[in-house]
């Protein structure tokens, strides 16, 4: 589904990403250890589209993100990925129901939001704000979010680093378990050896490249 060869992003004279080789199949969830400002945000950004290559090449379904147009790697985004981040980006104005919808007004799509937010348990609670809910609930709006427009592809950026442990368990289970249920794939970038135990495979992001862990 995904293939990156060789992959290498520099930000001045620094090289952040050196010659990033990785393949992940549907229904795989991989997780990208390294420390803070090592790179794991600028992978899933090169990823995504969002920042360029200096070098490399990058494979989704077949199709080379590195060699499309921006108007073409948004609607990429768009319709094949969903995004989950450390802060939530969850719009206070606007209640769980309607954030969860955002992605889906984007595209046009009609569709009931109901049933994805009982999957990740939050049923009931469709009306309410994001002030009247906890750390791990908005972060439980934020993969309803990533998930509701049936995403290929789910880039998960240190998800669970401003929840206590319990809380980040509990997101990190519900996230392995809806990526597997849908047959998305995943990539968990993450500093937290804890939270890639649950990964099919891990990898570690350092100034050398990634590395496979046993």
């Amino acid at each position: 589904m995904l293939k990156l060869s060789a992959v290498t992003k520099r930000f001045g004279m620094r090289t952040v990403l050196n010659a990033v080789s990785l393949d992940l199949a549907a229904g795989e969830y991989v997780a990208v250890i390294g420390d803070s400002g090592i790179g794991k945000s600028t992978l899933l950004n090169v990823i995504a589209g969002l920042e360029p290559v200096d070098s490399g090449r990058i494979f989704f379904q077949e199709t080379e993100i590195t060699g499309l147009g921006d108007d073409q790697q948004t609607l990429l985004r768009r319709e094949k990925f969903g995004f989950v981040f450390q802060a939530f980006h969850i719009l206070p104005h606007l209640t769980v129901e309607q954030n969860v919808a955002l992605p889906l007004l984007l595209r046009n799509i009609k569709k009931e939001v109901k049933t994805t937010l009982a999957a990740v348990g939050l049923a009931g609670r469709e009306q309410s704000l994001p002030r009247e809910l906890s750390g791990g609930e908005l972060q439980r709006v934020a993969i309803a979010r990533a998930l509701v427009g049936d995403p290929k592809l789910v880039l998960a950026d240190e998800p669970t680093g401003n929840l206590d442990p319990e809380n980040a368990r509990q997101v990190l289970a519900l996230l392995r378990a809806q990526v597997k249920e849908r047959g998305a794939a995943a990539i968990l970038a993450t500093h937290s050896e804890a939270a890639a135990a649950g990964c099919d495979r891990r990898y570690r992001l350092s100034a050398e490249g990634l590395a496979p862990l046993g």
